[in-house]
Parts: structure tokens; sequence; C-alpha cells
């Protein structure tokens, strides 16, 4: 899946905090705890280097709290990230946060050298209503959908923590077609940048394998289809998502199920498991290797033809 949006205010965020880094102690990343590695923005992580890391798995209502737990788990193996699971709007569970920077940060609540820390994430993914609930007050404008903060903000969440809020940024290049979709379904991507019914047609594909009761229960099928096509289709039916001849109108049934999947309404569901990623990134990079491989036959041949035509 090609993501067709990078606005130019993504461009000129992404430049800004990669000149602001320098001057940060801690970086905070937001995920989606139903995504917690496709929102992860791999950019990020190259750009913060050895620079300390925690993790918020935000969402964690929308998540299947197993897979939650086994994603913590990974971090704190394989990363050595600390991670906090939960969801923006939980006052008790983000007022953790501070106690956990000024730890990482060894320091104490008396110290008064101010220490900058940088809050990352991509779009939609909650960072104004988790900065929010810090400070207790509207501070960072919220909205359901991507693109909300437009520029940098400064936040003092104590005497010595001070918080550099960023706007979401996507990465121009999502390498793993995969990660692209699972974007597109959490809706992280704005909607004009995808076709519903395509992104709809690799969730219902992913639920119904791994969370086949969801859709049963949802939709109240006596026998869940064994297709993806034929599963929208039947709830095509089931929602008057017709047109005229008894055809079903494949943008609407695939609005009307991403709103669904969004809102909650299936359970709570993880759309990637640490196997999985592993497995995917495994094939891309037999992918990538056989792309270069094509690309240096395709100059060898272009460079012999050119020889040949000059001899």
């Amino acid at each position: 899946m090609k993501i067709q949006w990078y606005p130019g205010h993504m461009h000129k965020a992404f430049k800004e905090m990669k000149e602001t880094l320098s001057r940060v102690s801690l970086v905070i990343e937001i995920v989606d705890a139903r995504i917690p590695f496709s929102s992860s923005n791999p950019v990020l992580s190259e750009l913060r280097g050895d620079k300390p890391c925690i993790t918020i798995l935000n969402k964690s209502d929308l998540a299947d709290p197993a897979m939650t737990q086994r994603w913590q788990d990974y971090m704190s193996h394989e990363r050595g990230t600390k991670s906090l699971a939960l969801t923006a709007q939980e006052a008790d569970k983000v007022s953790e946060l501070p106690d956990l920077c000024q730890k990482i940060l060894g320091l104490k609540k008396d110290d008064i050298k101010l220490v900058n820390m940088m809050i990352v994430g991509i779009p939609n993914v909650g960072k104004s209503t988790l900065i929010n609930t810090l400070t207790g007050r509207t501070i960072a404008k919220t909205g359901n959908e991507p693109a909300v903060t437009k520029m940098q903000q400064r936040v003092r969440l104590s005497d010595n923590l001070v918080l550099l809020d960023t706007p979401g940024v996507l990465w121009p290049n999502v390498k793993n077609k995969n990660s692209g979709y699972r974007l597109a379904t959490t809706g992280a991507i704005k909607d004009t940048a995808m076709e519903y019914y395509d992104v709809a047609f690799f969730a219902v594909d992913y639920l119904s394998q791994a969370y086949p009761d969801y859709l049963i229960n949802r939709y109240q099928f006596s026998e869940l289809p064994n297709k993806a096509e034929a599963i929208l289709y039947e709830i095509g039916k089931r929602r008057g998502c017709l047109q005229r001849g008894g055809r079903i109108d494949n943008d609407k049934v695939g609005k009307l199920f991403l709103r669904e999947f969004r809102s909650g309404n299936f359970g709570r569901i993880t759309m990637e498991t640490p196997e999985m990623i592993t497995q995917e990134l495994a094939e891309l990079m037999v992918l990538e290797a056989q792309k270069e491989v094509e690309k240096s036959a395709r100059k060898s041949r272009w460079k012999k033809g050119k020889r040949d035509k000059n001899n």
C-alpha cells in the first residue's frame, strides 16, 4: 500500500524535530497499542540515537490486553526500552509518567536544573489528549483525525521537566505494505489517502483469522464466510450498503466497517504480533535484496548496451 500523504507541514515538523533533539535528554514516543510496531516511526528511532526512550502504548482500552503485555515484554527484552500501557484520559496512570521520567534521568523532585524532553508520535495517536491529561488543562488541541497539532509547543510538567510537543509525523515511505494497511485501518492516515474497501478487506481478512468470533457476534453470522470478500458482501447486505440492481456499494461498506472498527465496536483487538512483524521484516529484507540484484542487473545491461553502441 502506497501512502499518498506527506503534507508540507510534516516535512517542516520533521526538520524542526531533528534540530531540537540535540537539546533533549529523553524521548517519549506514543504508539497505538493496537499496532505497536506499525505506529512506531523507524526514522525517529534512528534520530534519537542512544537517548533514553519511554514508549507509551496508548489506546490500550481498544487493544487485546494479553497481546499488549506481549508487546511490552518484547520492547523490554528486544529494545531495552521502558513502556507504559494506558489510555490518554486515565489521569491516575498518566500521572505515573513524570515520576518515570525523573527516575530514568536520575533526577530528584527538588532538582532545579531544567531538563527538556520530547514527545513524539504519528498522527491521531492521542498525543495531545495525553498532554492535556498530564497538565490537567487544555493546552494541546485535540481532534479525532490526523494532523491536528501543526507546530512545536513547550509544556512545563514540573519544576525541572519541560515537555516539547511536536506535530504527529508520518514517514514518507512505509516499506512494509501491511504496516501501511494497519495505519490506515486505525485512522492514522487521512481517509482521502486510501481506498476504503481495500483497507477494510485487509482488516476483515486479518480479523477472520485472529478474532473470528468478534465478526460473528458483531454481524450475527451463523457461520463466518471463508473469504474476506464474501464477509464484506454479507456485511453490506445486512447494513443496507446496496446500489441499484442489488450490487454492494464497496466504498460504502468499507467506510461503515472502518468506522465501526475505529469505534471499538468489535472488542479489544491487536492487529499485529511480535512474531508476525519478525516474519514480515524478514520477507521484506529478501524482497529488498532481490530489488537490489535486479537494479544492478539493469545497470549492467545498460552499460553493456552503451559500450556495444560505441564500438
